[in-house]
């Protein structure tokens, strides 16, 4: 599926745009699969330890996790951590990354030489009632350049946000603040997000989004998301994909060719590379880096490199 010229005009001027059916369930099914045989692994082995009562081998995927992490207060908080793509490295997720038609929508952004960033996550926004004081799972307002080192700072990055299960005010989908992107500025805080001094004026839009449908979002578009009020899971991925060549602002670690028209044997296919070469790099460095605050301080800072590629 390619974007139509009314969608890339959307993105260009509001930072954003869903495109809605893109995806189908053979497409995420295999990763969906895969997580849920990685979960019940976990599950196997928490029991085992009689850390849960039961492995909730009856519950649907949307569910499990929750029920082990509502008995298992470590559980709740390693989450985001052991199902984290650079430590949880399938092959069908491996696969998913260099998906056809998920390139294909990308390529109408990016142009026909892309790489995938490292900077790539799947999330298990679990329910914030379990939460009795602790992390909540709701992510505050940012931009997704907050993220990155400097030397990203003046490249186009494009953030791909797709819903595994339904995402849905009460589970938490996405807000976004449109046109912000356009200020080529980021919103600096003392820790990680925008504080509520500097938060830019706009209107905050609320993006349910059904499963098959993907969310592209310039990153310097703030965005966050509110707590989990249902007793499932918000499963999603966010990608980072940008065009071959530039820095990815997270050099330490792997990012790799999804589409070369210009050199196809580029485009790398073999899972075992993939995995071999984040095995090395986690060797060397075990530590996430990325940047989180302004070096020299809070204050909004103007950026180049809004502009996607030609």
């Amino acid at each position: 599926m390619e974007l139509s010229a009314p969608q890339l005009a959307q993105f260009d001027q509001d930072g954003y745009v869903v495109v809605e059916g893109c995806l189908r369930d053979e497409d995420l099914d295999p990763v969906i699969e895969e997580y849920d045989r990685y979960v019940g692994e976990k599950a196997r082995t928490l029991h085992g330890e009689g850390r849960i009562s039961q492995a909730y081998d009856a519950e649907p995927f949307e569910r499990r996790l929750a029920c082990m992490a509502a008995e298992d207060e470590e559980t709740y908080r390693a989450a985001d951590v052991f199902i984290d793509i650079m430590n949880f490295r399938g092959k069908a997720t491996f696969d998913f990354l260099r998906n056809e038609r998920l390139v294909q929508l990308i390529e109408g952004v990016l142009g026909p030489e892309i790489i995938c960033s490292p900077i790539q996550h799947v999330r298990a926004k679990l329910p914030s009632d379990l939460a009795r004081g602790r992390n909540s799972h709701v992510a505050p307002w940012h931009q997704d350049a907050q993220v990155h080192t400097e030397e990203a700072d003046p490249h186009f990055i494009l953030t791909v946000w797709i819903p595994l299960c339904d995402a849905t005010p009460e589970n938490g989908c996405l807000r976004i603040i449109p046109r912000v992107h356009r200020g080529e500025t980021v919103y600096w805080s003392e820790g990680f997000g925008i504080s509520e001094e500097n938060m830019p004026e706009g209107e905050v839009l609320t993006v349910p989004m059904k499963k098959g449908s993907v969310l592209l979002l310039d990153k310097l578009t703030p965005h966050g998301s509110g707590p989990n009020a249902t007793d499932g899971i918000r499963w999603s991925m966010d990608l980072r994909y940008q065009k071959a060549g530039t820095p990815t602002g997270r050099s330490c670690y792997p990012d790799f060719a999804v589409l070369s028209r210009a050199d196809p044997s580029s485009v790398l296919t073999e899972f075992a590379t993939w995995d071999r070469l984040w095995l090395e790099a986690l060797e060397e460095y075990p530590q996430k880096v990325g940047r989180k605050t302004r070096p020299d301080g809070p204050a909004p800072q103007k950026v180049s490199g809004r502009s996607r590629p030609s």
